[in-house]
């Protein structure tokens, strides 16, 4: 007891130290509003590189922020466990908001977010054809949306996790109901589009990580709600990431899958880089077993058509699938998912 004690002495004293400093606490204001690399603290505050570098430094060893990586980059936040970002949140809420400093800060971060959203912009209209062609070849992506959330409730959650995030539209979807949400995607660019899209929704509980989907850069037995939306297709193990995302699931937490049911459209294997032409429905229930996890659910949402037989303004070649799976195990069964590769 007492070794824990002088433990927490001695993080509430490393903390206090790191945070009382002028600048560092113009960082930490920065980071309770969004997730920022170096280059970008630069601009905000005028400092040199190597100076605003020893700063993190400092706040990272205190354990009142975090550095996550995508590619070459490297992310910074606000510590979200442990005393040092409690401490951290309780300084924050004593900082006056209206401090003209800090003021001057949070108009240069709105430049930088400006900064993002044209990069996005860019992004985008180099992949609008993509984008444009492959949806329409299925039913609206609203009508996608709404069966996802009928079929998941909105029941409020304490975390959900949306791998291969994309855009982050999932996490736009159902963040709002969870206290913490966490989007995975191997790629920096859909990151960034993510990133811009999830400030624009105001959405301050949302972290985003890159990461391999078959090495996932998460907790185990951790969400109450893992997503794979429209992301097995591309992979060439399926089942091994369905593996990996049941390890994340807490005991009673749901997966939910949105992919293709089978079809022929090679154009989306020739010019698209779609691995598998859909899954059906036994295919998806065995990934499930196999990853533990009972079936709760499955929906098809076809293309529709008129009575004329003609194919309505949404409707498409494909048929969307939502399956559902639940771990099974209780609250009290605290042993972890076996690691399977």
């Amino acid at each position: 007891m007492a070794a824990q004690v002088l433990g927490s002495t001695n993080a509430v004293l490393a903390a206090l130290e790191a945070a009382g400093e002028a600048t560092r606490l113009r960082l930490l204001h920065l980071f309770a509003e969004a997730e920022l690399t170096v280059s970008e603290l630069v601009v905000i505050l005028g400092q040199s590189q190597p100076r605003v570098s020893r700063h993190l430094k400092l706040l990272l060893e205190a354990g009142l922020i975090e550095r996550h990586r995508e590619g070459a980059w490297a992310f910074f936040r606000l510590a979200e466990r442990g005393v040092a970002a409690r401490l951290g949140h309780d300084i924050l809420a004593r900082l006056d908001p209206q401090d003209a400093e800090l003021a001057a800060d949070r108009a240069r971060l709105a430049d930088v977010r400006q900064a993002r959203a044209t990069q996005a912009a860019s992004y985008f209209a180099e992949h609008a054809a993509n984008w444009h062609e492959l949806r329409a070849l299925h039913i609206a992506e609203t009508d996608v949306e709404q069966a996802v959330l009928r079929l998941c409730g909105t029941s409020p959650l304490q975390s959900v996790l949306d791998l291969g995030t994309g855009t982050g539209r999932m996490l736009e979807l159902f963040a709002p109901l969870a206290v913490r949400a966490v989007g995975v995607d191997q790629s920096p660019a859909m990151l960034a589009v993510a990133r811009v899209n999830l400030e624009k929704a105001g959405l301050r509980n949302v972290q985003l990580r890159q990461g391999d989907l078959y090495s996932l850069p998460v907790e185990r037995d951790a969400y109450d709600l893992v997503i794979v939306h429209q992301v097995l297709h591309y992979l060439d193990d399926p089942a091994r990431a369905l593996r990996e995302a049941a390890r994340a699931l807490r005991p009673q937490g749901r997966l939910v899958v949105v992919d293709f049911a089978p079809h022929t459209e090679e154009v989306l294997r020739d010019q698209h880089a779609h691995r598998r032409l859909g899954f059906a429905q036994n295919e998806i229930d065995g990934f499930m077993r196999d990853a533990g996890l009972k079936s709760d659910g499955h929906l098809d949402l076809k293309s529709s058509t008129s009575k004329a037989g003609e194919p309505k303004s949404n409707a498409g070649k494909l048929t969307v699938s939502i399956w559902v799976g639940r771990d099974p195990r209780f609250i009290a069964d605290v042993t972890p998912r076996a690691e399977v590769a």
